[in-house]
């Protein structure tokens, strides 16, 4: 079954930049779209930015260049460049991909979630 790793994130000062990763791997197939989340503690998770495999991106309503989504079809990676960051921008972001990936001898199509990494801006 495929998993999703996170790495990139961490504590950063009001203006600052950090730059996520997320990879799939384990049994798949093909990759539709993959998405970066934001949850801040107490509220729903919201989305950020998704990207399909053909590289199409789409943002959340973003000031642009704020946040810029990437792929690397064949790392099976999306990345997320986040730029002058704000402590609004805080929150844990997780990776998503709408995906195909090898179950029971066939193919399932999933949608499968990262286990999130910590973003925290702040002064």
């Amino acid at each position: 079954q495929v998993q999703l790793v996170e790495s990139g994130g961490g504590s950063v000062q009001p203006g600052g930049s950090l730059r996520l990763s997320c990879t799939a791997s384990g049994g798949l197939v093909r990759i539709y779209n993959m998405a970066w989340y934001r949850q801040v503690l107490g509220e729903q998770r919201n989305l950020v930015a998704r990207i399909t495999s053909g590289g199409t991106p789409e943002y959340a309503g973003f000031p642009p260049g704020h946040f810029i989504i990437s792929i690397d079809n064949a790392k099976n990676t999306v990345y997320l460049q986040m730029n002058n960051l704000e402590p609004e921008d805080t929150g844990v972001y997780f990776c998503n991909s709408e995906l195909q990936q090898r179950k029971y001898g066939g193919l399932q199509r999933a949608n499968v979630w990262g286990p999130g990494t910590q973003v925290t801006v702040s002064s």
